[in-house]
């Protein structure tokens, strides 16, 4: 059965949502995630350094949510400063967006926003059409909304493309947290089309690995899926392996931070190896993102991979569970070739290899 956007949009309705413009304070109140699942504690951003503070400390994480994040911390470098003229408002933005951009280098959501934010200033200062900088600032909120809409949107699409690779009774493994939580949205890349098919009542599983060091599967994922009345399987993330030997896995459906034009794809931690055990089984592997993840500029050896606090690893939520001494490699994201890669489904469509011929044909539509 073949649904449109809007009547999608119609059935499904997210549970939860993480990241609130208030316009009438000019703050961002963004679910603390660093929190979860314990806690549900939502903290006011009201400049660009608080904002760039939480996307580093991962109180906000997953590359779309980071994307909209940097597009409102830019205008809380405005509303925060207060430039006087136009010129003054340019250099202050050009100044957040370095402190934004900084904050986690390899999901490309970040720098879109922000890249996007700053040109669309530029343009209409160059042009003429901001008066003030109270204009100016109007015009940024309308494009940062614009941003969120246009990635809910993207959700819902790529969701309704993923129910095409879903059946009644499927399993599917998934990676880190690739729902609403990871895009601000309350939908989700990965997990869209499970939420899709659960609220059309298609009888449809999760199984999450703990993710670590940050347990976004334990603590964010099972959180998510929970809330939705979706059932959900907790793994550790050595287990992945056997439970796709067991035949326990339909389908393995992840998200994003980056993907190339020749498909090679940066994701948490964990997802190559899923990729390449999915693709010695014959089980389909699908990457969901939307158009805003892909690079179609670098190649695989520009792009840098975050490494991030040795201690995240010797220790979880601040116990220790090994040698404070003991040397580490925290590395939070891995790159997956693109021969392990079934598909990639985006808001434009299903891309399928070749992937080097095939992505620009529709992230360019």
């Amino acid at each position: 059965m073949k649904f449109s956007l809007k009547e999608i949009k119609e059935i499904y309705k997210p549970k939860l949502i993480p990241i609130i413009w208030r316009d009438d304070s000019n703050t961002l109140s963004i679910l603390d995630q660093s929190l979860l699942p314990f806690q549900k504690v939502f903290i006011d951003l009201k400049d660009a350094e608080s904002t760039a503070l939480a996307i580093k400390n991962m109180q906000v994480r997953g590359a779309p949510a980071i994307g909209i994040t940097a597009a409102y911390g830019m205008i809380l470098s405005l509303t925060s400063k207060r430039p006087s003229t136009l010129q003054d408002a340019i250099k202050e933005l050009s100044r957040a967006k370095q402190i934004l951009d900084s904050a986690r280098p390899t999901a490309v959501n970040l720098i879109w926003a922000t890249s996007r934010m700053l040109k669309l200033a530029e343009t209409y200062v160059e042009n003429g059409n901001a008066k003030n900088v109270n204009e100016l600032i109007q015009l940024l909120k309308s494009e940062a909304k614009k941003i969120f809409d246009e990635e809910y949107e993207a959700e819902l699409q790529m969701g309704l493309y993923g129910l095409e690779k879903i059946n009644d009774n499927d399993t599917i493994l998934t990676q880190c947290n690739a729902g609403g939580l990871a895009t601000g949205t309350g939908l989700g890349t990965a997990l869209a089309p499970v939420k899709l098919a659960h609220a059309l009542g298609i009888n449809v599983s999760v199984i999450a690995p703990e993710t670590r060091p940050w347990l976004q599967g334990s603590r964010l994922t099972v959180y998510e899926l929970l809330e939705e009345g979706i059932k959900v399987t907790l793994i550790t993330d050595t287990a992945v392996g056997l439970v796709m030997y067991k035949g326990m896995v339909n389908s393995v459906m992840v998200g994003a931070d980056r993907i190339l034009s020749d498909g090679h794809v940066f994701n948490k931690i964990g997802t190559f190896k899923e990729a390449v055990i999915a693709h010695e089984l014959g089980i389909p592997f699908y990457v969901l993102a939307p158009t805003s993840s892909f690079d179609l500029k670098s190649n695989v050896n520009d792009v840098k991979i975050e490494e991030r606090d040795p201690n995240e690893v010797r220790t979880i939520r601040g116990i220790p569970i090994t040698l404070e001494n003991v040397n580490v490699y925290n590395p939070v994201f891995d790159v997956t070739p693109p021969k392990y890669i079934t598909a990639i489904i985006t808001e434009k469509g299903i891309i399928y290899p070749p992937f080097s011929e095939n992505v620009k044909k529709i992230v360019n539509k």
